[in-house]
């Protein structure tokens, strides 16, 4: 497996498509002042399709990384600097396909945004995920990120019935 850059023009607007499946999901329910934040095991499997688009129109000057194995592309990461605010935006991050999963390539992968970012200069780096993405998010925790913010209602206004509530998590590169 290799690392390399990826052409904007020849990348921009490809289709992809990948499954995320989950045991669990992150719980987020108001209590008193604050919010009881926790991991439920679900009744059954949590199954999401993902069917997107690689570096859309909304990234500010991205940049792309794909995993290659020979000719084949295993999966992706695309990343900009917000300038406003001095932070590096992970747009997205995907294996394709399970079976390619934990074989080190989402590692490789957030290391080299990573590296990107640092160049870039940014503060920090900061990525979305959903709350049923148990192993999107032990996999930021494992590279060193942490939650700093979620809405529960980001994608419709049934997020925490659905399992599916908006996590932002980041780490700093700066102190």
């Amino acid at each position: 497996m290799f690392i390399k850059k990826l052409d904007y023009e020849k990348y921009k607007g490809r289709k992809y498509q990948a499954e995320i499946l989950s045991d669990r999901f992150l719980s987020i329910e108001p209590e008193g002042d604050g919010f009881d934040i926790r991991w439920i095991m679900s009744d059954a499997p949590l199954r999401m399709s993902i069917n997107d688009d690689m570096l859309q129109d909304w990234l500010d000057h991205p940049v792309a990384y794909g995993a290659f194995e020979g000719d084949r592309l295993l999966g992706f990461v695309e990343g900009f600097l917000e300038k406003w605010n001095n932070r590096y935006t992970i747009a997205n991050i995907c294996v394709f396909d399970s079976a390619d999963r934990r074989n080190g390539v989402g590692t490789k992968l957030i290391e080299t945004i990573l590296d990107e970012a640092v160049r870039s200069g940014a503060r920090m780096a900061v990525l979305e995920t959903q709350s049923y993405n148990f192993k999107a998010i032990s996999f930021y925790k494992k590279n060193g990120f942490q939650i700093i913010g979620f809405d529960r209602y980001a994608y419709s206004n049934r997020g925490p019935e659905e399992h599916n509530m908006r996590i932002e998590m980041g780490k700093k590169l700066q102190d």
